[in-house]
């Protein structure tokens, strides 16, 4: 059974309800419960060289890390707080300047506190991308309820 994802409603997520991803653009192209792609629109202040313009890799992790987070909610079908605890990244061509980056995260396994995924940065073509990542994220990392958490407040009438 696969369900249907509002891609406006996530987008309205990454826009106001996580500040980095608002800050830096991420977009979300695609989510189902196989995964997300998301992408990074190219800007000038990412680059880690000014003289060749190539991004940092710090910010293709901060792409990579957060399509893993949402690919995971796509998996459980449940907003609940999360923690990246591994995020491991093989950096294999350079971002090329001026172009965008999109990657795909799949979330393969689900254990009740772990998840493990796995994600691909790329430019056009997923085929020869510019990093490879695999990472473990933590369920339930707080005691913050779900989002769609509804349950009685202390002190409430029963």
């Amino acid at each position: 059974m696969s369900i249907e994802f509002d891609i406006s409603q996530i987008q309205n997520i990454l826009e106001h309800g996580i500040p980095h991803a608002a800050e830096i653009g991420l977009k979300v192209h695609e989510m189902n419960e196989d995964g997300v792609v998301f992408s990074l629109p190219y800007q000038e202040r990412f680059a880690g060289n000014p003289v060749n313009g190539v991004l940092h890799g710090g910010i293709i992790t901060t792409l990579i890390d957060s399509a893993a987070g949402m690919c995971i909610y796509a998996k459980i079908k449940e907003y609940i707080p999360l923690a990246t605890l591994d995020l491991r990244i093989d950096y294999l061509n350079p971002a090329t300047p001026g172009e965008d980056v999109f990657t795909r995260a799949t979330c393969y396994k689900v254990t009740k506190q772990i998840a493990f995924v796995r994600a691909i940065a790329y430019h056009s073509d997923p085929e020869d991308p510019i990093a490879n990542s695999v990472g473990t994220f933590m369920l339930r990392s707080t005691d913050t309820p779900p989002l769609n958490y509804s349950a009685k407040r202390k002190g409430a009438a029963e």
